[in-house]
């Protein structure tokens, strides 16, 4: 019998057909798409981790995977086999094989997210899925000053639906940024990890920062309150996308 290999795997999906990465009973997701395929491929159950949970709607290029199977299989077998079985809306590349403690989540160091703000007065059929059409006329200088205060170790409970009892609010976001590319504002933010629904908070309260509902100040003293969802509402999953996963050893992603 062949030993178990532990893989790890960058994985790509749209989320709009999913109700999130994480396994759920009844509904179609991520998790549960991988393990079904890696269960067609290798003939038993297969337990799939990933590094972050993604809600329904949220999208990833750089989302990775790890599992365990029985296996003479090569990584690039893996990873062809695995493509060929699943759906057209999920694939994975740079399947390797990593060390059989491997934790795709725990040992993560740095994860980075994007948010697409398309500021169009007209729809744009074709970025309907990947982001978030707002009005055109955003105070785009009053949005970076009110980002940049977000740099630092703080607790984000302001940014964040409920929380889990016991799990620690505080994170070290490294970088939030805006960039402009035609009439797409992308908002970049990486961080050592992420509260739920944490970055679509944070950018629906600078959504109301450029649309002057909110002064950049008023953010920041709401982000500093730590008052559970002081901040938001969260803007819609579809423009988010979990872009890469850093680690220091295991996998390069």
């Amino acid at each position: 019998m062949p030993a178990a290999t532990r893989f790890a795997a960058t994985v790509s999906y749209d989320g709009q057909d999913f109700a999130g990465s994480q396994r759920q009973p009844r509904v179609r997701t991520v998790q549960g798409e991988l393990e079904a395929s890696a269960e067609r491929l290798f003939g038993a159950p297969v337990r799939v981790d990933l590094a972050g949970r993604t809600d329904a709607g949220v999208h990833a290029i750089g989302q990775v995977a790890a599992f365990t199977a029985e296996t003479a299989l090569a990584p690039d077998a893996v990873e062809r086999a695995l493509n060929a079985r699943l759906a057209g809306d999920v694939a994975v590349r740079r399947v390797r094989a990593v060390p059989a403690a491997f934790d795709p989540r725990r040992w993560a160091r740095r994860r980075w997210y994007r948010y697409s703000l398309l500021l169009s007065a007209t729809r744009l059929p074709l970025q309907r899925r990947t982001a978030w059409r707002v009005a055109s006329a955003l105070d785009c200088a009053a949005m970076k000053e009110a980002a940049r205060g977000l740099v630092g170790r703080r607790d984000f409970s302001a940014c964040a639906s409920r929380i889990e009892a016991g799990r620690s609010p505080v994170r070290t976001v490294a970088d939030a940024r805006f960039s402009r590319a035609g009439c797409i504002l992308a908002f970049d933010i990486e961080a050592d990890a992420f509260l739920p629904q944490m970055v679509r908070r944070i950018v629906g309260g600078l959504v109301r920062v450029g649309r002057g509902a909110l002064g950049a100040g008023a953010f920041g003293e709401a982000v500093a309150s730590a008052e559970p969802a002081a901040v938001g509402p969260p803007a819609p999953p579809r423009g988010l996308c979990l872009q890469r996963v850093w680690y220091d050893e295991g996998y390069a992603a």
